[in-house]
Formats: structure tokens, C-alpha cells, sequence
């Protein structure tokens, strides 16, 4: 919901979204391409700045969807400072720390040129570019039904938490376990419920098996397009010369 929420304020809600598609798609491609880790960390400073000062995505919006993808990453570099000796003992190992660092770094440019595009650009825009890429309507279904029930899930959740507040149902820490407990059993069945209003309602408006939105009009599409196109050319190039 921050996701989205953050998408709908932005600044470049009214840029095009193919442009902010090749744009990521540039970034991901030049880290992809990119080897030293001096150039991926210059990439990964510059999709940041671009997400943070020109698209005005609040610096606080930012870290807290980047750190769940930052821990992942974290614990998958630690993972992997640990190696096991022909005795079978495991111990810490700095072998792999270059090319821990180098993927590290390397996850975290296509980290950033990802938050700038997700960030900034709500889910029907997403799909009417997948829509035009020829994606298969089940998968764009699918991510319609998910993204839908992720609100689902927060709704049922948040309505059943206030209740049990206001019966007292978090006075005490043991109060508060049973409380959590109850509600994690609930949730179930509460959100299959749901889930069935939802698919009645879509049937009595005669859904076909395939969603449909009313696609946003952006009168400067070929203007954001052709900027994009040199942003990512130029930092495909770079990465390219540095490479050579």
C-alpha cells in the first residue's frame, strides 16, 4: 500500500509510463553490463538521485520500501562469508568478498532503477504497458488478483484488530498473544469470504476472464520517451566503455 500510495502522489504520475519502463530497463541493463564496483556504485547513486529529487519520491517512503530487499540481500552476502573445510567445519571466509561486494553492488543498481520505476508509477499504468508488450492476460489477471488481495488482507485484518481493541483485547501482553492468535485463525476464512464477493461481483458484471482499465492519456508520451531513451542509452554507453 505504500508502494502505491507513494506512485499516486508522485510527481511523475503524469509521465509517460513507457518511459519510465525504458528508463529502469536502462539502469538494470547497465548494471547488468557495468564491472567495476566504482562504476556500479556511481549508477546506483544516480538512479537514486534520480528517484528522490526529480520524481520527489520522499527520501523516508523510499528507505522503507528499499530496506525488506536490503535485509534479503544482507543475509544472502553473509550467507555466502561462510564456507566449510574438507574436515566439515564451517567457519567465516573473506574469498568470495570481492565478488560478494561486486554483486552486492550490482543488486543494489537494479534495486534502485526498480524502486524509481515502482515507485512512481501506479499498477493499471504497469499493466497497459505489459498489455502492449503482449504479455499473457493470465498473468496480468493474476497480478491484478493479488494486488488486490494484499488491500483485502489489510482491510479484514485492520477492521478485526480494532474490534478486539475495543473489547479489551490487548489489555495485557498475554491478553494481547491470545488476542494475535485469534485473529491469525480468523483471517482464513475472512479473507476467502471476501474473496467470494468479490468474484460474484465481478461475474454480475459480466467479467470474460480478462480485467480491463481505462487507460491513462499522457499527451508528452513521445517527448518522456525520447528523454528516456537518452538516459538509458547514456548509461548503457558508460558502462559499455567502461567495460572496454
Amino acid at each position: 500500500m505504500l508502494i502505491e500510495s507513494s506512485a499516486y502522489a508522485s510527481p511523475w504520475r503524469d509521465v509517460a509510463p513507457s518511459a519510465k519502463v525504458l528508463l529502469a530497463l536502462g539502469g538494470i541493463c547497465a548494471a547488468w553490463l557495468t564491472r567495476t564496483p566504482a562504476m556500479l556504485a556511481l549508477l546506483t547513486a544516480f538512479l537514486t538521485l534520480v528517484a528522490l529529487l526529480p520524481a520527489h519520491v520522499p527520501a523516508r517512503t523510499y528507505i522503507k520500501v528499499a530496506l525488506p530487499p536490503l535485509g534479503f540481500l544482507l543475509l544472502s552476502c553473509l550467507t555466502m562469508l561462510i564456507a566449510r573445510d574438507a574436515n566439515g567445519n564451517w567457519h567465516w571466509t573473506t574469498a568470495m568478498l570481492p565478488t560478494i561486494a561486486h554483486t552486492a553492488l550490482r543488486s543494489l543498481a537494479m534495486l534502485a532503477a526498480l524502486l524509481g520505476l515502482v515507485l512512481t508509477t501506479p499498477l493499471p499504468d504497469l499493466l497497459t504497458v505489459l498489455r502492449r508488450l503482449h504479455t499473457p492476460e493470465l498473468l496480468l489477471d493474476l497480478m491484478v488478483l493479488s494486488y488486490r488481495m494484499q488491500f483485502v488482507l489489510h482491510q479484514a485484518w485492520t477492521e478485526s484488530h480494532t474490534a478486539q481493541s475495543a473489547r479489551l483485547g490487548y489489555r495485557g501482553w498475554r491478553q494481547a498473544w491470545r488476542s494475535t492468535g485469534l485473529l491469525a485463525g480468523q483471517m482464513a476464512l475472512q479473507v476467502w469470504q471476501r474473496a467470494a464477493a468479490l468474484q460474484s461481483a465481478a461475474d454480475a458484471r459480466a467479467y470474460q476472464g480478462t480485467l480491463r482499465f481505462l487507460p491513462a492519456t499522457h499527451p508528452q508520451a513521445r517527448r518522456h520517451l525520447n528523454c528516456a531513451a537518452i538516459v538509458a542509452t547514456l548509461m548503457i554507453v558508460l558502462a559499455l566503455g567502461e567495460r572496454w
